[in-house]
């Protein structure tokens, strides 16, 4: 028992190969074979003892595969472009050769990278459909050929942001002005400004309401029926 016990204690105490999770979740992806996957752990596994330049024989000693197997899956692993050979001098003046995993975690990166464009991607479509949907929930009917155009045309052509657009919306709504022009105008004015988030759009007409109630003589009949002053924007140009 004290013999397996003191067995435990090296195998415990000896360094553990990591092998980063995200090889194992896109290998398969990246259209690398189980045998190839399987060459590329125990070539981390070297690398973690010292030895940066196996040969086909020392992975057959490690491996159920003939060094003929091992030689061709390493000329397949570096045609993919996923390992590659690094020839140095050493401090001594001595030329070495080593393998290197970098080209595989460098795809890796490419790959998530792609992944994070897709993502994005998509949830711009979803953000904009949602756009579409809400402004036919506000005029409780379906858009016409030309509305869905000039939604589409903000979007593509002017850049603005669906949040922004949903903003321009909103002040629409408020000032009962609910129309693709007044909602046009708004958006080309903004645009004049700057304006191109739904939190400079509330600050620019906060301020517009506030000016307008310190200018205004407010009646005692106004002041009870507590009415906001809007900003209309079809007004500033006609």
């Amino acid at each position: 028992m004290k013999t397996a016990n003191q067995g435990l204690r090296k195998w415990t105490e000896q360094g553990m190969t990591m092998i980063p999770q995200l090889f194992f979740q896109f290998y398969k992806e990246l259209k690398i074979e189980d045998d190839e996957a399987l060459i590329i752990m125990h070539l981390l596994a070297y690398h973690t003892e010292g030895n940066d330049f196996p040969t086909p024989d020392d992975l057959q000693s490690r491996l159920l595969m003939t060094e003929y197997t091992i030689a061709s899956s390493l000329q397949r692993l570096m045609q993919k472009g996923f390992l590659e050979i690094i020839r140095n001098v050493d401090e001594h003046g001595t030329l070495y050769e080593k393998y290197s995993l970098y080209p595989l975690w460098e795809r890796i990166i490419q790959l998530l990278d792609l992944k994070d464009q897709q993502h994005t991607i998509e949830a711009l479509r979803q953000e904009e459909g949602a756009v579409f949907r809400l402004f036919e929930e506000e005029m409780g009917r379906l858009l016409s050929p030309l509305e869905l155009e000039k939604i589409s045309y903000w979007l593509d052509e002017d850049k603005h942001s669906p949040a922004l657009i949903k903003e321009a919306l909103k002040e629409a709504v408020f000032a009962g002005k609910l129309s693709i022009r007044y909602i046009d105008r708004v958006l080309l004015e903004w645009k004049k400004k700057n304006i191109t988030t739904p939190q400079n759009a509330q600050r620019q007409s906060a301020q517009f309401r506030e000016k307008q109630t310190l200018n205004k003589q407010v009646t005692p009949q106004e002041t009870s029926s507590n009415k906001v002053p809007f900003y209309n924007w079809l007004e500033e140009r006609e």
